[in-house]
């Protein structure tokens, strides 16, 4: 059953539905259904909830663990939590860590993945024991751009998700997104709710320069935006993985294309916790 290794991140979890489908509009208007996982607190609600877009490795055999991690959290503090699988039903149940963006048969981008993020809302304001007015996103490295791409503002109603973002997401936490492609046509990122992006020091996946950059430029703007960047953290330091380089990930941070270093940090985990739930605490 290919949503088995999903399973196995969310153990503990109060209540967990390993079958729901979610049924997400492909570019060009195609009806598509992707699995997803959602994790209840006890009681009746109404719960305010988190969608969590996972990162490049996927929710199979190869992921970080760092979705899991969170969505434990998230749930021990009384928010449900819906996580969709944007690959596996793709056809990269591996993640696409390791991918060229040459080689992938099918689009998987930050953009076509905010697509999966506003059909996850709109399934988890279905669902009678969520409080839909408060529901906000989250998401690590792939899903951390995704969900900046997810929360820009769209400068017209012509554009794709225009509908769905004004009235879309109360909040947004990003770790460790890549800010250097999430402006749009060089635009002052405008989110459409309030932004909080974590982020280590030593990144050299998804350098922290260019997302100090971003949130200067949209706090000068007026722009909801905050960052909080965790001294001598690597990517991923939500994970409960050892620090490591891999010279085979696709890097566009390094002069070759390739290679970079992730690993969990315990004291950035710890805090970032702290950030999160205080975060989604004053906004959701």
């Amino acid at each position: 059953m290919p949503l088995l290794p999903s399973l196995l991140l969310f153990a503990g979890c109060a209540a967990t539905t390993s079958g729901p489908s979610i049924t997400t509009i492909a570019p060009n208007g195609a009806s598509e259904q992707i699995p997803a996982m959602v994790s209840k607190p006890d009681g009746l609600g109404p719960f305010p909830a988190v969608v969590i877009m996972h990162d490049c490795s996927g929710l199979g055999f190869s992921s970080s663990g760092a979705p899991g991690r969170w969505a434990m959290e998230l749930v021990g503090q009384g928010y449900v939590v819906v996580l969709p699988d944007s690959f596996t039903s793709r056809g990269y149940a591996g993640g696409v860590c390791t991918v060229p963006l040459s080689q992938r048969r099918v689009d998987v981008s930050f953009e076509r993945r905010s697509r999966d993020a506003y059909a996850a809302l709109a399934y988890v304001r279905a669902l009678p024991y969520v409080d839909g007015r408060r529901v906000g996103i989250m998401g690590g490295s792939h899903g951390g751009a995704t969900t900046l791409a997810a929360m820009i503002a769209p400068a017209s109603d012509a554009e794709p998700l225009a509908r769905e973002k004004r009235a879309g997401f109360a909040a947004a936490v990003a770790l460790y997104p890549r800010c250097a492609a999430s402006r749009g046509a060089s635009r002052v990122y405008k989110p459409v709710a309030p932004l909080l992006i974590l982020i280590g020091e030593k990144d050299d996946w998804t350098p922290a320069e260019a997302c100090r950059r971003l949130t200067e430029a949209a706090r000068a703007a007026g722009h909801p935006v905050a960052i909080k960047v965790y001294p001598g953290a690597h990517h991923s330091f939500d994970s409960s993985n050892p620090v490591r380089y891999v010279s085979a990930r696709i890097n566009p941070s390094s002069p070759s294309g390739y290679g970079a270093t992730t690993g969990g940090d315990r004291d950035a985990w710890v805090d970032s916790i702290r950030e999160v739930v205080a975060f989604f605490g004053r906004h959701l």
